[in-house]
């Protein structure tokens, strides 16, 4: 299926381009900048917004973007989808970037429960992107870098959301308008619990919160947290999803946690735990 153009139609004018910083415009099935650095809009209505040096080493593939979909899909993370999407909306954002969007699961509950708002979902994943695109109606999705510089107006959010995410503070703090919030959800140390060893998955940091505490400290305050704990009764193959979504894929082969996983009962109580904060831009 073609798309037009017209998912990233309501976010173009939050757009700048990646190469010179000027403005981009939609101009059929491409975005141009004053400069004539032009940008191809793929056919599943995502724009490509990386310079031509970069290189998404670090971007989701197709097998963590179709498991990521596939477990969201299935409910097991409402808990913290849908008091974020609650939170936002209080904060009557008019435009939502979400800086790590993945397959735009989020933004969506967000946009649902907040009918005035568009939103862009930004990922370095194309694979990503693509899903994220078709996500909502009001959502347009780019592919760009959070360690770049991002390629949106200066205080031109209302509100930045971060889900597991790498978190630019200087890039969000600048893309904020001035009495902008960010929200950031991020595992608590108690997320998946004796699973974890059992498995030989990527632990929790301890310190995780208080590490993000500073490094976020002067572009952000501290405005609120709250934590959130649930269990969820998995099967192998959805405990074999979660992982395969995360960062432990990169580091269990899927034999390996095959393997691992026969040894324990099916299905698994499963503790999620979640760490929801709420930060103020500084002056």
């Amino acid at each position: 299926m073609v798309d037009d153009g017209r998912m990233l139609a309501d976010v173009v004018p939050f757009l700048v381009c990646p190469v010179c910083g000027a403005d981009l415009e939609l101009a059929g099935h491409r975005l141009l900048c004053p400069g004539a650095h032009a940008f191809d809009i793929a056919r599943q209505g995502y724009a490509n917004l990386l310079p031509g040096n970069a290189r998404p080493g670090t971007a989701d593939t197709p097998e963590m973007v179709r498991a990521r979909d596939e477990f969201l899909r299935a409910g097991h993370f409402t808990a913290p989808a849908d008091r974020l999407a609650w939170n936002v909306s209080r904060a009557g954002s008019g435009f939502v970037l979400d800086a790590g969007a993945g397959t735009g699961h989020y933004l969506s509950r967000i946009l649902d429960r907040s009918p005035d708002t568009v939103g862009l979902a930004l990922d370095i994943s194309k694979h990503a992107a693509r899903r994220a695109a078709r996500a909502h109606p009001r959502c347009g999705a780019v592919v760009a870098d959070l360690w770049r510089p991002l390629p949106i107006r200066d205080g031109a959010a209302d509100t930045v959301v971060n889900v597991f995410a790498p978190r630019n503070a200087a890039e969000f703090h600048r893309v904020l308008r001035e009495d902008g919030l960010l929200f950031t959800v991020t595992p608590s140390p108690r997320h998946l619990g004796a699973l974890v060893e059992s498995l030989g998955l990527l632990s929790i940091d301890k310190r995780k919160t208080e590490r993000m505490d500073t490094a976020l400290a002067g572009y952000f305050k501290l405005d609120s947290r709250q934590e959130l704990e649930a269990e969820a009764v998995l099967t192998h193959d959805e405990v074999a999803t979660l992982v395969g979504m995360g960062p432990s894929a990169h580091h269990v082969p899927a034999d390996r946690l095959r393997e691992r996983l026969d040894r324990l009962s099916d299905p698994l109580p499963t503790p999620l735990s979640f760490v929801l904060s709420t930060y103020r831009r500084l002056e």
